[in-house]
């Protein structure tokens, strides 16, 4: 994992508990070798605690633009529930998630 994320796990993991996160995975190059600290952004598997509709809309998009000001780059937020629509998908990036936050 990349001292970026590393270095700033504690904000993760109180922007975790603001939003009502159950588990947040990094993935990605940020998770492995290739990142480039000019033009890589960040990808994130998300997994929010049940809630109605209209809230988890504002909990995801308010946890998305915290991620992006707090690491300073764009931010792809995936859900657990996404990651069932497309099995291929989540067979590809199973092996390089890292666990940031488990509720």
């Amino acid at each position: 994992m990349i001292g970026i994320v590393e270095d700033r796990r504690a904000e993760v993991v109180d922007l975790c508990e603001r939003y009502g996160v159950k588990r947040l995975d990094l993935f990605g190059s940020a998770a492995g070798d290739g990142f480039d600290p000019e033009a890589s952004d960040l990808d994130f598997v998300v997994s929010f605690e049940r809630r109605d509709p209209p809230e988890l809309f504002d909990r995801y998009f308010g946890l998305k633009e915290d991620l992006e000001g707090l690491f300073g780059r764009g931010v792809d937020l995936v859900t657990e529930g996404a990651l069932l629509k497309d099995p291929d998908f989540a067979e590809g990036i199973s092996g390089e998630r890292v666990s940031l936050y488990a509720a």
